[in-house]
C-alpha cells in the first residue's frame, strides 16, 4: 500500500549508487541530484493525477510536475490515449506528417503572431535555433541576455544563468570557450536603465534581446510595469530582435503565451514543456520575414531527425485541445493564491524571514524577508539551507516540490482543493 510521510528509501538508495558508477553524479540532470537539499535523490516508479509514486512506494503530490509540462496532470487518460495511437502507428518517420500541420495551425489559432514556426525536440534547441536566426537575419553577433535567467545549455547562453547553475553555486560553465560568450551581454533583470546604457554603447552590434517575460529559472520573479515594454521599444528601435523565451510560460498563465496577454509582440518566440504534453519538444516562432531564413528557404541552418516527432506531437496536441476546452486557469491562479497568502499570512505572524511569490499556477517560496525580489542579486540574499530544511520536512510529509530554492513549483488541473488546503496548513 502506497504511504503518505515516513518515507522509506531503500531501493531509491540502492539505485543511486548503481547509478552513480555510470551516470556522471548518479543523475541525467544537476539539480535532480538533491546536493542543495541535502539527501539522494527520490526515483520515481509512476504518476497519476495530482500523485507521483516512487519505487519505495512512497505517494507524494506532485508541485514539480516534471518542471512544468504536466499542466493537465499525470498520465491524463486522453493525452496518453493519443501517444498510445500514435506510437501505434509509429515512433518515427524522420519525415513529414499530418501533425506538425495540425500542431503549427493550433499554435497560430492561440498565437496570432506565431506566422511561421519550427519543430524542434527541446527547448535547448529552440533557443539556440532563435539566436542563430537572430544573427543570420540581423546580420550582427552580439546577444542580450538577463542574469539568472535561463535559457538552455548551448555554450553562449551559460553566462549568468539560472536554473541548475544557480542551485550548483557555478556563475558558467567549465569547457565553454571565451570566444563562445565574447558576444554576449549581461544586464540585470528589471532594470531598464542598464538595458538603456547597453544599447546606447552596443546597439547597432545586438542581434537580440532574448528574456524570459516571467522568470521562472530563479524562481518565480515577475516583471516590473514597463521593463517588457522597454525591451520592445529599445529593441525595434535598434533594429534588434527581440525574443521572448516562453518555454516555461507558454500556456502556462492562459491558452496562448505572455506576450500575447501582456499585448507585446516578441519577434520570436521559444516555447516548450506544456506544448508536448510531456513528452520532448521545442518550438521556434515569430514574424514570416524571420523565419523564412530558415533553411531551406534560406541561409541558417536547422535540422534534426526527431524534429515534428508524430507521438511528441500527438500528446501536445491533445493537453492543447483540452486546455482551451476547459480553461482550468482560473482555478490554478486561485489555488497559487491560496498557498501564497497562507504562506504570507504565517510567516507575518510569527515574523519568519520567508515569503511566496505567485502568477498564475506557479508559486516559489523564497526563504528572505527582502521584498520586491526583483533580479539574481536579490534571490542570491535567499537562505538556501532554511529552503533545504523545508524541502526535506515537506518530503517526509509527502510533498514532491522542486529540489533546489532556485525554481519554480507548479500547480496542476489534477489538484484538488483538499490537497491544496492540506498543503496550506501544512507548511
Amino acid at each position: 500500500m502506497m504511504k503518505i510521510g515516513n518515507r522509506q528509501s531503500a531501493i531509491s538508495n540502492s539505485l543511486f549508487k548503481r547509478a552513480q558508477r555510470l551516470i556522471p553524479g548518479g543523475v541525467n540532470s544537476p539539480v535532480r541530484a538533491f546536493k542543495s537539499v541535502g539527501g539522494n535523490p527520490v526515483y520515481m516508479e509512476r504518476g497519476g493525477g495530482e500523485y507521483l509514486f516512487d519505487v519505495d512506494e512512497n505517494k507524494y503530490i506532485d508541485f514539480c510536475g516534471s518542471w512544468g509540462p504536466l499542466i493537465l496532470g499525470h498520465a491524463r487518460h486522453e493525452v496518453v490515449e493519443a501517444v498510445k495511437k500514435a506510437a501505434k502507428d509509429g515512433m518515427s518517420f524522420g519525415a513529414c506528417n499530418q501533425r506538425e500541420v495540425e500542431m503549427a495551425e493550433l499554435l497560430n489559432g492561440c498565437v496570432p503572431y506565431l506566422e511561421m514556426m519550427r519543430m524542434v525536440s527541446s527547448g535547448t534547441e529552440a533557443v539556440m535555433t532563435a539566436l542563430r536566426l537572430a544573427r543570420g537575419f540581423t546580420g550582427r553577433n552580439k546577444i542580450l541576455k538577463f542574469d539568472g535567467c535561463y535559457h538552455g545549455h548551448a555554450d553562449y547562453l551559460l553566462v549568468s544563468a539560472g536554473s541548475g547553475l544557480l542551485t550548483g553555486g557555478i556563475s558558467s560553465s567549465a569547457g565553454v570557450l571565451p570566444s563562445a560568450a565574447a558576444d554576449i551581454l549581461v544586464a540585470h533583470y528589471n532594470d531598464t536603465s542598464a538595458v538603456k546604457k547597453i544599447f546606447e554603447k552596443h546597439g547597432k552590434e545586438i542581434a537580440a534581446v532574448i528574456v524570459e517575460p516571467v522568470a521562472g529559472n530563479m524562481g518565480l520573479v515577475k516583471p516590473e510595469a514597463g521593463f517588457l515594454e522597454t525591451l520592445r521599444e529599445l529593441s525595434a528601435g535598434y533594429a534588434s530582435l527581440l525574443i521572448f523565451d516562453e518555454v516555461i510560460t507558454g500556456f502556462r498563465l492562459a491558452p496562448t503565451t505572455y506576450g500575447n496577454i501582456r499585448g507585446i509582440t516578441p519577434d520570436l518566440t521559444t516555447l516548450g514543456k506544456i506544448v508536448g504534453g510531456g513528452m520532448p519538444i521545442g518550438v521556434v516562432g515569430g514574424k514570416a520575414e524571420i523565419m523564412k531564413k530558415l533553411a531551406p528557404l534560406g541561409a541558417v541552418y536547422q535540422a534534426g531527425t526527431l524534429s515534428g516527432n508524430p507521438v511528441a506531437l500527438a500528446a501536445g496536441i491533445e493537453t492543447l485541445k483540452i486546455l482551451k476546452k476547459e480553461n482550468p486557469y482560473p482555478r490554478l491562479a486561485k489555488f497559487a493564491k491560496k498557498i501564497a497568502d497562507a504562506v504570507n499570512s504565517k510567516s507575518e505572524k510569527k515574523s519568519q524571514k520567508v515569503h511566496c511569490v505567485n502568477e498564475g499556477g506557479m508559486f516559489t517560496i523564497f526563504f528572505t524577508d527582502k521584498k520586491p525580489l526583483r533580479n539574481s542579486d536579490d534571490i542570491k540574499c535567499c537562505d538556501t539551507a532554511k529552503f533545504a530544511e523545508f524541502f526535506r520536512k515537506m518530503l517526509k510529509k509527502g510533498y514532491y516540490l522542486p529540489p533546489s530554492q532556485f525554481e519554480t513549483a507548479f500547480i496542476s488541473a489534477a489538484h484538488t482543493e483538499k490537497s491544496i488546503e492540506k498543503f496550506s496548513k501544512n507548511f
